[in-house]
């Protein structure tokens, strides 16, 4: 059996993040820090395996942001470019989307922090809207 691989990188290429594995389900983070680091409405994140993951970083490039105790948000310090976040102690990275130009067989898993949204984002789909995280999970994005 194949295993599917997914290769993604900053705007500059100073960072790339090679996945050999299944992508979790596709999610749409509203939550304020994801808005204010995106300058967007929201989010696209993909749950990963963090065993799956493997970032080449010659040039050590990639910085965190810690905002939130136990959280690290990782982004390029050449182009600015979000990356991941992950929680300490976690098994999972939270991949940015915009990373890849496709994601084949990737599932929409629906809104995250949806409570928290800026009121003038309007959710144009039927995606399920949880007003956290989605159940079962921890953490924010």
């Amino acid at each position: 059996m194949t295993v599917p691989t997914h290769i993604g990188s900053c705007a500059c290429g100073a960072i790339r993040i090679v996945v050999s594995g299944p992508l979790g389900a596709l999610l749409y983070c509203h939550c304020a820090q994801c808005r204010q680091i995106a300058g967007a409405p929201f989010i696209a994140v993909v749950p990963v395996a963090r065993a799956a993951c493997t970032i080449d970083d010659p040039r050590s490039a990639r910085r965190e942001f810690r905002a939130t105790p136990g959280k690290a948000r990782c982004f390029c310090a050449g182009c600015g470019a979000p990356l991941f976040s992950y929680r300490d102690g976690a098994d999972t990275l939270r991949l940015r989307a915009g990373l890849f130009e496709t994601l084949p067989g990737v599932v929409h898993g629906g809104h995250i922090f949806v409570a928290d949204a800026a009121p003038w984002d309007d959710i144009h789909d039927e995606l399920p809207r949880y007003a956290g995280l989605e159940p079962g999970r921890s953490g924010q994005a």
